[in-house]
C-alpha cells in the first residue's frame, strides 16, 4: 500500500500543471473514480478542510489520502510523492531558468500551459459544484460569493481568498447552530 500510494501520487506529481487546485481534478479521477479510495462526498469535505488549513491544497489532500489508507507512514509517503516531482522539476529549472526563458518556444510552452490550467482550476470548479449537495443556503452562499467576487475583479480590487474562506465557515456554523435550535423547538 505504502508504494502504491507513493506512486500513485508521484504520478499526479508528475503531471498535473498548475499546482493545488489544478491538481484537485486528476486527484479525483485518480483517487475517487480509478482507485476507490474516498467518495466523491468526502473529497469536497476535504477539499474545505485542506483550504482552510496551511499548506498548498494538493499537499493536504495527498496527506490526508495517505493517512486514510495506511497512517502516518502512508501520509508520509503520498506527500512525498506528490512533492518530489515539482521538487526536482523545479530544481533543474532554476538551473537554467534565464536560459531556458529565452528560447521562444519554451516561453510560448508556458503561456499555453497557463491557459490549460486556467480550464483544470474550472473543471475542478465545476465538478465540485455538481457533488455538493444543493440547498437553499449552500445555492445562496455560492450565488453571493460568486458576485462579490466577479464584482471585485471588476473593480479590480484585491481581496484576500481567507475572508471569503471565514465567512464561509461562520456562516456555515451560524446555519448548523440555528438548524439545532430549530430541531430542540
Amino acid at each position: 500500500m505504502l508504494l502504491s500510494l507513493f506512486l500513485t501520487f508521484f504520478k499526479i506529481g508528475l503531471f498535473t500543471f498548475g499546482g493545488g487546485y489544478a491538481m484537485i481534478a486528476h486527484i479525483k479521477d485518480t483517487v475517487v473514480d480509478e482507485k476507490k479510495w474516498i467518495d466523491d462526498e468526502e473529497l469536497s469535505e476535504i477539499i474545505a478542510i485542506a483550504e482552510s488549513t496551511p499548506g498548498p491544497i494538493a499537499i493536504n489532500l495527498a496527506t490526508y489520502v495517505g493517512y486514510k489508507k495506511a497512517g502516518v507512514l502512508g501520509s508520509a509517503m503520498a506527500t512525498v510523492g506528490v512533492v518530489l516531482p515539482a521538487f526536482v522539476i523545479m530544481f533543474i529549472i532554476s538551473l537554467f531558468l534565464d536560459k531556458v526563458m529565452e528560447n521562444k518556444y519554451v516561453f510560448y510552452a508556458f503561456e499555453g500551459i497557463k491557459c490549460a490550467v486556467a480550464f483544470l482550476i474550472l473543471n475542478a470548479g465545476f465538478k465540485m459544484f455538481g457533488s455538493l449537495k444543493k440547498t437553499p443556503f449552500s445555492l445562496t452562499v455560492f450565488i453571493a460569493s460568486l458576485a462579490v467576487l466577479l464584482l471585485l475583479e471588476l473593480f479590480s480590487v484585491s481581496f484576500s481568498s481567507l475572508v471569503f474562506i471565514i465567512v464561509g465557515g461562520l456562516l456555515g456554523l451560524s446555519a448548523y447552530v440555528l438548524s439545532k435550535k430549530e430541531d430542540k423547538k
